[in-house]
């Protein structure tokens, strides 16, 4: 995976997280992960997705 694009698919980014792809679709429907929508493809910015986890890190802490 190129470390230096902007976004990554849904698939790459369940990936990284360690869930299912249909999981990561599912919680892009319920907007509880940032996405984009570009025509038919759905990304999600990097940044976004490093930024859900560093919240989500420091309220569990």
């Amino acid at each position: 995976m190129d470390t230096n694009r902007l976004t990554l698919t849904v698939e790459e980014a369940a990936q990284l997280l360690g869930i299912s792809r249909a999981l990561g679709y599912e919680l892009v429907a319920r907007g509880e992960l940032p996405s984009i929508r570009l025509g038919r493809r759905i990304v999600m910015p990097r940044r976004a997705l490093d930024a859900l986890l560093e919240r989500a890190s420091l309220e569990s802490a």
